[in-house]
């Protein structure tokens, strides 16, 4: 059950890495239209494989997705994407007690 939480934690980070690459102005015009296509991909109706195919539907919905976000990836600056993930790591570290 550990492998679900930490796909899950995993999952939440990669989003917000996406909104910081949106939200940066630094960010390369190609990698933040390339992450808005994949988000646009998972909510569309339209789709390669129907999600009326309960499992391969919702497949093929994560694979596009994936793909395109690590074709964003490769768009943006490596130093870029290095800064955000150093950031989003900070913020989400828990605090000390």
């Amino acid at each position: 059950m550990w492998k679900l939480g930490r796909l899950l934690t995993l999952f939440r980070k990669e989003l917000l890495l996406a909104w910081g690459l949106l939200r940066n102005p630094g960010a390369p015009l190609s990698s933040k239209l390339v992450t808005l296509l994949a988000l646009l991909y998972v909510i569309s109706p339209v789709d390669l494989v129907s999600d009326l195919m309960p499992v391969l539907g919702w497949l093929d919905d994560g694979l596009v997705a994936w793909l395109l976000w690590r074709l964003a990836l490769r768009f943006a600056p490596a130093e870029l994407v290095a800064a955000l993930r150093g950031k989003l790591d900070a913020r989400l570290r828990p605090a000390p007690r």
